[in-house]
């Protein structure tokens, strides 16, 4: 059963998928209207086929404007509180909703339709559900489909390597293509910018970044149950290196003991997880 509380997987708000999701869902109705021409199109104008096809063509595209700013809306929104899977589903059916109005206002307005604004409207939400929900659905099963099967690849890889290099951490872009290895006890921390993680890590004692093309809660993923911990929305920590946790005004702060290295935060979310991991190394040096 669906836990409609759970956040919507962080793939339906990548940047890459939602520009395939527009692209996608603009063929889907511009391809839909020419065949099916809902919305009274064959009774617009008197036009040759080429005509109705650029016609339509505009007409759509400029419906399609209202998922363009609906999901750089939701981007953004996204970026600063995660969505649930319920808000998601509210989301695709306000879409829905505001298209059909875009629709009925354009057979009232420039089409002169005779009938009722609100008739328009329930006629126009019939076809705008299949114009938007059927390549939705289509493209939320597509990247379901190859988020598990980069996941299913980076664990096999993660695995092989382990096999070989027990001490390397693996780190993979967003297409599963290996691009980065370090050793454990050189890696220092994990800082989420937009799509990509920079990695600091000590080359030669010195401190330097790599940056990754991928999302750090993809990353994260691959380091459950490890010591590589997340601690903030933009921060995930190599614990094995923390010399120091401090409490000040702002909360609480980690420290390395490199003093190149800026202090990490810790957020109210993770602070059971960071305190968790405190106590477990903790407990270990008592036992040593």
């Amino acid at each position: 059963m669906v836990d409609f509380e759970k956040p919507a997987p962080p793939y339906l708000n990548e940047k890459g998928n939602i520009v395939r999701l527009i692209m996608f869902t603009s063929l889907f109705a511009l391809v839909f209207i020419n065949i099916y021409e809902p919305f009274g199109a064959d009774k617009w104008y008197i036009l040759t086929k080429l005509q109705f096809f650029t016609f339509s063509s505009l007409t759509i595209l400029t419906g399609v404007l209202v998922v363009v700013v609906s999901r750089i809306i939701m981007y953004n929104v996204s970026k600063l509180n995660s969505i649930r899977i319920w808000q998601y589903l509210v989301w695709i059916l306000a879409e829905v909703l505001s298209m059909s109005l875009f629709y009925g206002l354009f057979q009232k307005v420039v089409l002169k339709d005779p009938r009722l604004f609100t008739d328009l409207v329930k006629s126009s939400s019939r076809y705008t559900a299949l114009v938007l929900l059927l390549p939705y659905s289509v493209l939320w099963l597509y990247f379901s489909w190859r988020d598990k099967k980069e996941q299913i690849e980076r664990l096999a890889d993660s695995q092989s390597m382990s096999t070989n290099t027990r001490d390397m951490i693996p780190f993979y872009d967003d297409k599963g293509i290996l691009k980065f290895s370090v050793k454990k006890e050189n890696l220092l921390y994990l800082e989420s910018a937009e799509n990509y993680v920079s990695i600091c890590y000590l080359n030669k004692g010195k401190v330097s970044k790599y940056l990754l093309r991928d999302t750090l809660k993809k990353v994260e993923e691959s380091f459950a149950g490890s010591d590589v911990i997340r601690c903030h929305r933009s921060y995930m920590v190599n614990f094995e290196k923390v010399k120091v946790i401090r409490r000040d005004r702002d909360g609480l702060k980690l420290e390395f003991d490199n003093l190149s290295i800026t202090d990490i935060p810790v957020s109210k979310t993770y602070v059971e997880t960071v305190m968790q991991t405190f106590s477990k190394y903790y407990q270990m040096n008592e036992g040593g």
